[in-house]
């Protein structure tokens, strides 16, 4: 079913992991100039990964709908 293979999209595991990695350090306040860049990027990555999925939910709506 195409919306079960959608909502499975999304960050691997690995990157998952360090996402969480990333963001715990970030609520610490220890993260290096480098991990903040890649944590950034991580984020707009997971977003543009939302929208996607949320676009696609709604074309397969119309279909089914």
């Amino acid at each position: 079913d195409s919306r079960r293979i959608l909502e499975r999209l999304g960050l691997p595991p690995a990157l998952l992991e360090r996402f969480q990695l990333l963001m715990d350090r970030n609520t610490e306040g220890t993260l290096t100039t480098e991990e903040r860049v890649e944590l950034r990027s991580l984020v707009e990555t997971n977003e543009r990964i939302a929208i996607l999925k949320g676009r696609a939910m709604l074309v397969l709506g119309r279909k089914n709908g």
